[in-house]
């Protein structure tokens, strides 16, 4: 698994990237308190789109073109809402600049050959393919090529397609590949998330894999985190009430700073493999069980389980070594309340 990159970004932490999707409403002053509001909320990064509607669909109004799915954007054609959705080309260098001032990372998901070139010429540390792009391998191969880390969302891939999108990468000689478990919908019931197949992908594909989480509280990231995900991503809006294409489904910044300080406090509970008790479990382990004298003894009385018991605190024989001391003889006299040791026996 080639994660060094990820590594030399964030150490062993897990990289929290902040989506801001179309949720900047067409508004440049809203875009630059998204980008401030990310950093503030202890994003790593905050993630465009880059497009013009026509480098996704055609300007068409055939019933293949409508979004026909019951949810807030049912009606609009693909092009209606890409048009409303795109981020103009121009803002890119002040936005990218402002997150670098702000001191977390700038990216996006480019959709044609032309965005890849903006964002090389910004110099993007990496690129995200976006779900619904997996399987064009021109542009996952265009994107592989340029040498940065890809990252990959899978919220409408079936198992060949990550394969293939994996393989492209590999085969334009990138191995810098984050593979995103992902669901498209919006919002993600807990039921249509199957998380546990984060552990199967880890083994499966032998790449860093993530978690883009369209759910609306931290719980999923959380479990994501717990079972392996070294990279959580997150819409973020300004406020639901907004009425972004993707305000519905996204965080506000209070929400999305619960959410990092969750994930956090999830690395600090997971922490690393150890038997070794930390300090305050060795300050506990005084009152584990040990065998005490709980009757007066002289010598020759034989040690029984009248004169001699299991009970807390940790300071005699331990409790284990019942066997080996039943039956033995006192050769000094003890009285109740003492730890019980071999000098006392013979």
């Amino acid at each position: 698994m080639s994660s060094q990159w990820l590594d030399d970004l964030v150490g062993d932490r897990v990289y929290v990237i902040a989506e801001v999707s179309a949720n900047h409403n067409n508004d440049l002053e809203t875009a630059r308190k998204m980008v401030e509001s990310a950093a503030a909320a202890g994003a790593d990064a905050v993630k465009f789109q880059t497009y013009h509607p026509d480098s996704i669909t055609i300007d068409s109004d055939n019933e293949e073109f409508v979004v026909r799915d019951g949810s807030a954007w049912d009606g609009r054609t693909l092009h209606s809402l890409y048009s409303q959705g795109m981020m103009p080309w121009e803002w890119h260098e002040e936005l990218f600049d402002l997150a670098k001032s702000l001191g977390i990372h700038a990216f996006s998901s480019p959709f044609d050959f032309a965005a890849v070139e903006l964002l090389e010429s910004l110099n993007v540390p990496f690129f995200k393919i976006a779900s619904f792009e997996i399987t064009d391998t021109r542009l996952i191969e265009r994107v592989a090529r340029t040498g940065k880390p890809v990252i990959i969302s899978t919220g409408i891939a079936e198992l060949p397609d990550i394969w293939r999108a994996i393989e492209t990468c590999h085969q334009a000689g990138n191995q810098q590949v984050v593979v995103l478990k992902c669901t498209s919908s919006y919002p993600t019931a807990s039921s249509e998330l199957n998380l546990r197949t984060i552990s199967d992908m880890q083994e499966r594909f032998g790449v860093v894999i993530g978690f883009s989480d369209h759910t609306l509280t931290p719980t999923a990231s959380i479990v994501a985190v717990a079972l392996g995900a070294r990279v959580v991503e997150r819409h973020l809006t300004l406020g639901r009430e907004d009425g972004g294409l993707d305000s519905a489904f996204s965080t506000n910044p209070q929400e999305f700073r619960e959410l990092v300080d969750a994930i956090r406090e999830t690395e600090l509970a997971l922490g690393s493999v150890t038997y070794d008790l930390p300090a305050s479990g060795r300050s506990s382990r005084q009152f584990a069980r040990s065998l005490y004298v709980v009757k007066d003894v002289v010598p020759g009385e034989l040690v029984s389980e009248e004169n001699v018991r299991s009970i807390r605190p940790f300071r005699g024989l331990p409790a284990w070594k019942w066997d080996e001391v039943i039956g033995k003889r006192f050769v000094k006299s003890a009285s109740f309340g003492t730890p019980l040791s071999l000098d006392l026996l013979d």
